[in-house]
This record gives C-alpha cells, structure tokens and sequence, in this order.
C-alpha cells in the first residue's frame, strides 16, 4: 500500500471488477460468483456500500459475520477490496430512533424514513453513529489481506433545511464573515429592506424563505449561493468525520468516495484536497458525445492537480434509473473503458457484478445476471476486457496527460450564473464549457479541467467559457499566461460578479476587461429558437471565404478598446459590430466572445487558437476518433487512439511506437486501421 499522500493504492495492474453486494444472495451462489470473476478476470471488489442495517442491526449491536465470510472469501481468491462504510444509508432502527436524522427538504417538509441519502448533515446524532461505525470497522479489517482502499459513504447529494441546518449555516456564516456588516456588506441587504441585526434572524434560502419557482430562483443570489457552499462543507465535514476515525485505526491505506462528474450541488474543488486519491461514476446522458464523459474524466483528473484518478463505477450494459434505458451497443463498453483509461483512469470499475434481485434496480446492466451465465454477450464483452487489462499490465499507472491548454471551470460560476435573473435563464454552465472543451478536444488538443486557483505557468492556452465570477487574483494570473505569449479565451456573461455574486463596479467584463480590449454596455437575450447571423474571419491572413456562423441566446454589443473585431454580427440594430475579438496582449492575445456561438463557430475560434500555438492533434480531421496522451513515470508516451464511428477509420501513423495490444511495430506514416468503435493504444519512446 502507499501512504495517504495523495496517491492511488498500488497495484500490479489496473483494478478490475466493481460492486459487489453478495449479502443480497444466498452464500451457494458466493462460490459461482468468484468462479465467473476468475473467468472475467475480476480481481478488484467494492463491498459494504448500503449494509450499514447488516452490520449494526441495533445501536448498541454489530454483526460483522457477514462482512468477515466476504472479505476472507475475497482474499482466499487472491481478490483485493475497496471497504465501504456503509453510512450513505440509513438503517430503519436510526431513523425511527432518532427522527432528527431525516432530512427537510426545500419545501420545508421534514421526510420520514426511506429511499437512500436521506440523511440531515448537520445530526449530532447521524454524526455520531456514522463515525462510530467508521471506526469499529477499520479497526477490525485495516490489517486485512483484501484491503486496498477505503471507500466513505457514497455519492454524496442532496441538502437539509431542517433547524439544525438553520443553525449550522449560521455557525458556518459566522466563520466566513466574522460579523454582522461584513455579512450585510456581502449579501447587499440594503436591498429589500433586508439588513440583518443579529444571526438568529437569518433563515436557509428555502420555498419557504427566498425562493420562488424552484431552487434556482431566489431574491437574494449571495445568500443562496452561500447555501451552496454551506452544503458543500456541512457533506464534506461527515466525510472528514469517518475519515479521521479511520486514520485512527488505519494510517496507511488510502480513502476515497466517489464523485458523480459533472455534479451541480456539490463544488468538487473544495473536497479535493481532503481525498487520498479521486474517484467518480460515469453514467453520462443517454444523448451525449464522446467528449460530454471524457470532459467529466478530465475534471476529475484536475481535483488531484493532474493524478490518475479510479473509474468507480460504470454499467457493463444498461442503467436503470432513466424513463428510457438503451443497451450498450456491441463494442460500446470497451471504448467507454478504454476512454476512461486514455484520460486518467487508474482503475476500471463497474456497478454492479451482479444483478440484484429486487427494488428499484433489479433491471440495472451487472456483469452477472440473475441466473449467473457465462455465455451472455455483456459478459463475454467484459471478459475479453479484462485480458487487455492483463495485457497492459501496469504500464498506464501513474502516467500523466502533458496538456498544454486548460480550461477553467468553476462550481462558483457554475451556481451564480444559474441562479441569476438575467440576462439569460437559458444560458447552461455545463453546455457552454463543454462546447468549448469539445472543441479543443476534437482539434486533438489534451486538456486539463482545472479550478480558478490553480497554477496557470504550464499553459500556453487558457480556456475560460462563461467565467461569470472572477475571485481573487485570477485575472492578473491570466493576463500573465498572455503576457508571455499564451492566449486566454473567455465568453459573454464573463467577468460580471464578485466572489459574493455583487456585480463588479466597472465595465464588463470587469477585471477580465484590460485583457481583453473591450467594453460591453448592453446585452440582449432571445428565445432558444432565434438565431443571429455572425461572420467569422480571420484579420491576420483575411482568408476568404469568410466563416458564416450563428449564435443564440445573449449577444453582447461590444465596444472594442484596443481589441480588432475577428466575427461579427448580421443582424438588428448591432449588424457589424463586434461578435467575437481578439487583443494583443504582451507576446500573447485576449479573445473575447460576445455570443452563443454554435459548435462549427466555436471550432472555428478554438481552432485558430491552438493552431497559433501548435496545438492541433495529427489527427484533427478525423473529428470521430479521439487521441489522447499519457506520459508514463519513465518517460514512455502512451497514445489512445478511439473511434467513435460505427464505421472503419484509416489513419496515418504520426511517428514510430508500438502497438500495445498486437506487439506489432508501427512505423511513421504507416496506415493505421481502427475498426468501428474500436481502440489502439501505441507507445513511443517521446512526444
């Protein structure tokens, strides 16, 4: 095991399996379990997720027999597991004994016992039973043969406004602003007559309270966007809780949970320092491009400043908490994986080995079905997975992606924007960043996700779609990465608020402005259906023809102050005035995009960024097939080759590797064939 640095737990291999909850089955099928893993190749078991009512039937009562047969079995079978605590769910006996730990939703309704992560944060009660649990369980298994890694809770979600939340926000306030008039300051009470005297007085933003329409409509955005945090902290101290109590027992094997992606409610940046290593499930929408999960993978790379990170969880073949569940198609699921792998993922993990009998996912995708076969296509599918998982060995742990362009995304934005009254309700965080990231990402360009802090001096390209707020030292930071010759983009509805969500006292886009060489006065907003007509063309070379676009939803009227119009507008009463601009900035450029611009207009611009800088992959006319680099510890380059199209890609080897799957010797300029959905990996001594 490595320490709890912020490391992977080590392996030979990348870990193979996934959930297992052989508790929901008679111990007779235990023993055809571990012969189909063996056959699978499984070698990696997440256990213990939802038994807490298994394990503590009573609260002065553990019953760890269970637990103990699974955890010898796996070891006698030369498996390793991923111990979880078990505390995303409560047992019935807490809930009945001590109601407190129920949560009351938005609308004021305190919930009575059911369904799963239904716990109120801020109970002493839940608190304490959690931790207690946390802690008789390392204590008995942290010298066990099977553990690898420790796994809290699961899928942290959902908020509490019951008063013990009440409470603790204010604490929570009282910390992050000290008094009264610093509060008062920050959440512009003047407005509304709204000025607060004393923190009793102040109540979680609610149905009850602030809101109006939903969560996302509220009369006061720094009180609700301060809830959000609240939140975020009030989940992220129940795991520090069982963490600690772990350590106590355990101070060597890595502790993780896992993260849902892309996750709106939960600000992933401020946990990342309190994980040993990250982790997340993949189950992207039904309708998504390949670059919507490998977008997720990339800000899961980017919690651990760029380690590896495990894939927790993804379905072999179907989801079952959808209205629709299609079936992974032939082929699907190895590119999924392998995808995964290509980003950053040190471990491939599935929910759920085997299916469960009954509830609400009896129907959901598992390795082994109901009646526990061998000759299915899913489980051929994933047999034939984990030889190639064998084959690579261990070649891929611990490699980096050597990005030179980032993109910055940020849970702070992502809220402020989604809560505001204007321009634009219709302006998505998630689809502005990830038309961005998709461009860059088709042009072959690896990519870092990365929050506002980091470090930006290894990027000769900065991304920034809709940074709506700007904190701290940010844009003197990114007028440097252009200072010394990079490039930073940002959008409309940049650069509008402070880290409190007050709109900044200067031109838009407010700090982000000197960079970017322009001064917006006034914004219009549409329908989702109208579309505005915009010219792209590049003033440097004046190529012909020119690049005719559309853009929708906002449209910034941009008054250029020293930046050169590059696209703009067809149409209305601001027909020629600048859509989109770039500014000469030091050695480096500004650009400024003042619209929704569609996603062939989005390429266009992303395009011409990375081609100033040599950014292109060698194959960024083959908008199907997604390339990806990892550097081994030793310096090798791994480069994942995926073909999303159902048909054959012909490709032209870019320089000499080998084929890791085949051995075989690939020479430069070479025909390379991918089949549909299919997969190469090829390993070259440099870049």
């Amino acid at each position: 095991m490595t320490g709890h640095d912020g490391h992977l737990p080590r392996t030979g291999k990348i870990p193979y399996g996934g959930d297992y909850n052989p508790e929901q089955w008679p111990e007779d099928i235990w023993d055809e379990d571990h012969r189909l893993f063996t056959q699978a190749g499984v070698d990696t078991l997440t256990v213990g997720v939802f038994s807490w009512s298994l394990t503590q039937p009573a609260e002065e009562v553990y019953d760890f027999t269970v637990l103990d047969r699974v955890l010898d079995r796996a070891a006698a079978e030369g498996r390793q597991v991923c111990l979880a605590t078990g505390t995303a769910a409560l047992p019935p006996w807490l809930a009945k004994k001590y109601p407190e730990v129920n949560r009351t939703d938005f609308e004021g309704r305190r919930h009575r016992y059911g369904q799963r992560h239904n716990f109120c944060p801020s109970s002493p009660a839940y608190r304490r039973l959690a931790t207690e649990l946390a802690a008789r369980l390392a204590e008995r298994y942290a010298t066990h043969p099977a553990l690898l890694a420790w796994h809290i809770n699961n899928e942290y979600g959902g908020a509490c406004y019951c008063d013990l939340c009440a409470e603790a926000f204010r604490a929570w306030l009282r910390t992050t602003y000290g008094t009264l008039d610093a509060l008062n300051d920050a959440w512009c009470t003047t407005f509304w007559s709204h000025r607060y005297t004393d923190w009793a007085e102040i109540e979680p933003p609610s149905a009850l309270t602030e809101h109006w329409r939903g969560p996302d409509h509220t009369a006061f955005q720094g009180t609700t966007l301060d809830y959000f945090r609240f939140t975020t902290d009030a989940l992220l101290g129940c795991f520090l809780a069982e963490k600690e109590v772990i350590r106590a027992h355990d101070p060597e094997t890595p502790v993780t949970t896992n993260f849902m992606g892309m996750f709106r409610p939960l600000d992933y940046h401020r946990w990342a320092p309190h994980l040993d290593f990250a982790a997340w499930d993949s189950y992207p929408p039904l309708d998504a491009p390949p670059t919507w999960p490998a977008l997720a993978h990339d800000l899961i790379r980017g919690l651990k400043d760029g380690a590896p990170f495990w894939l927790m969880e993804q379905t072999p073949s179907t989801t079952a908490c959808r209205d629709v569940n299609p079936l992974r198609r032939p082929g699907e699921l190895r590119l999924a994986t392998w995808q995964a792998i290509a980003h950053g993922a040190d471990a491939a993990l599935y929910f759920q080995m085997r299916a469960s009998r009954g509830a609400c996912e009896k129907y959901h995708g598992a390795v082994i079905g109901h009646v526990g076969r061998d000759d299915t296509r899913v489980f051929r599918e994933v047999a034939e997975l984990g030889r190639e998982l064998q084959l690579l060995g261990d070649i891929s742990l611990g490699a980096r992606t050597p990005a030179r362009t980032a993109l910055l995304f940020d849970w702070d934005s992502w809220w402020a924007l989604e809560i505001s009254d204007g321009p634009s309700r219709l302006v998505r965080y998630q689809d502005t960043v990830h038309a961005y990231y998709r461009a860059a990402r088709e042009a072959g360009a690896d990519v870092d996700v990365i929050p506002q802090t980091a470090d930006l001096t290894t990027y000769d390209v900065v991304l920034a779609p809709v940074l709506h707020m700007v904190k701290g030292d940010l844009a003197t930071r990114l007028e440097a990465v252009a200072a010394r010759g990079g490039t930073v983009l940002t959008t409309f509805l940049s650069g509008r608020v402070d880290e409190h969500d007050r709109a900044f006292p200067t031109d838009v886009p407010g700090p982000l402005a000197p960079l970017m060489g322009v001064r917006v006065d006034e914004w219009d907003a549409r329908p989702r259906e109208f579309a505005q007509p915009v010219t792209l063309e590049d003033p440097e070379t004046n190529a012909r023809p020119v690049f005719e676009t559309e853009a929708r939803l906002v449209f910034e009227i941009v008054l250029p102050r020293g930046a050169e119009p590059v696209g703009t507008y067809g149409a209305d009463f601001y027909a020629g005035t600048p859509a989109v601009t770039r500014h000469r900035f030091g050695e480096g450029e500004g650009w400024y995009v003042a619209t929704a611009l569609d996603q062939p207009g989005v390429d266009w611009v992303v395009r011409r960024i990375l081609t100033r800088h040599g950014l292109l992959g060698p194959y960024a006319d083959q908008p199907t097939v997604e390339t990806a680099t990892r550097v081994t510890t030793d310096g090798m380059h791994l480069l994942f080759l995926l073909n999303h199209a159902p048909v054959t890609a012909h490709l032209s080897a870019h320089a000499t590797g080998t084929d890791l799957f085949t051995g075989k010797r690939v020479r430069q300029g070479e025909s390379l064939v991918l089949d549909p959905l299919g997969v190469a990996v090829l390993q070259f001594l440099s870049g």
